[in-house]
């Protein structure tokens, strides 16, 4: 079987129980996302398998050299760089963890050190781009309602997709124009949100919201309390909602590749250029990394950059 499929079926029995255990920490202890944690072991997996078929089985005997060579391997086939830094954060918690519970005496990644490419920034639509693709559910039926009420809460108040879709009907205040969003690793933030979005939730939820319950009450009870539904009657999934955002994106002509995360992007960006706080703007993005919103003042800088080379007679 190829590395990049391994199995964890397929290890060593000390391998493998090191796998099971931190899988079982990242799910449990961390909470992190299903999709993180297939991600991480999926990425340990590989390493353990590469190990392996080198002689070693205990990861306990895992040496720095070996992590370099399979990381110089990844290089060889041609992985981007980002997939290579991914894998060697993923090995790098990995063995923290098992030095921590006594599962190796010595932490070999500690040094470990990967590649970084150049940061792609994100795609951020211009204000009147916003408008345009907002402007585009007609709330003339249920579901020009919900279309509206959703983009509105998207860009207002820059929410993750999953985190819209796994809105209930009880997370929005409109007492206080604020919505209760469960994030990743399963922590709880408020959001507020303007009178545009307070308006499109008004509106669907007198006149979009109930056409779309399910039908039967006694089928899914824990399912009526969703705050959007699809076609089907179902709660909302991401990938509904990226459909639904495609068509009006061609409609409004925004950029090929706008995605729900643009509107997030997009959100963050024009409240750092309006004056906005960093440390509020990664309160409200639900960042646990201060780093990691700052890469919104990067995209702020690029503007800035073109309108100077654009405007000034020696740029």
């Amino acid at each position: 079987m190829p590395a990049t499929h391994a199995a964890t079926d397929d290890l060593a029995p000390l391998a493998g129980h090191a796998v099971a255990v931190f899988v079982a920490h990242l799910r449990d202890e961390r909470g992190l996302s299903p999709h993180t944690v297939e991600a991480y072991r999926r990425d340990v997996t590989q390493f353990l398998a590469f190990a392996g078929r080198a002689g070693v089985a205990d990861p306990a005997a895992v040496e720095p050299l070996l992590l370099r060579r399979f990381l110089a391997l990844q290089r060889t086939r041609g992985l981007a760089a980002s997939s290579i830094a991914r894998k060697g954060a993923a090995l790098r918690t990995l063995f923290r963890f098992l030095a921590r519970r006594g599962l190796v005496a010595e932490d070999p990644a500690a040094g470990l050190g990967v590649p970084r490419g150049p940061r792609k920034l994100p795609v951020v639509l211009k204000a009147r781009q916003v408008d345009r693709l907002l402007a585009g559910p007609r709330p003339v039926d249920p579901v020009g309602l919900r279309d509206r009420a959703v983009l509105e809460l998207l860009y207002a108040t820059g929410i993750r997709v999953g985190e819209l879709c796994g809105l209930h009907l009880g997370d929005v205040d409109l007492a206080a124009d604020t919505v209760r969003v469960l994030g990743k690793g399963a922590r709880q933030r408020v959001v507020p949100f303007g009178e545009p979005a307070r308006a499109a939730l008004l509106d669907y939820l007198a006149g979009g919201r109930s056409p779309m319950l399910p039908e039967r009450e006694a089928e899914a009870p824990a399912d009526r309390e969703a705050l959007f539904f699809n076609r089907r009657r179902k709660p909302m999934t991401p990938r509904d909602v990226r459909g639904m955002l495609e068509r009006y994106r061609v409609a409004a002509g925004a950029p090929a590749g706008t995605s729900p995360h643009t509107l997030r992007h997009s959100f963050a960006t024009h409240l750092l250029e309006g004056g906005a706080d960093l440390r509020a703007v990664q309160e409200l993005l639900g960042h646990v990394a201060l780093t990691t919103t700052q890469t919104y003042t990067h995209v702020s800088n690029e503007r800035l950059r073109r309108v100077y080379e654009q405007a000034h007679p020696r740029a």
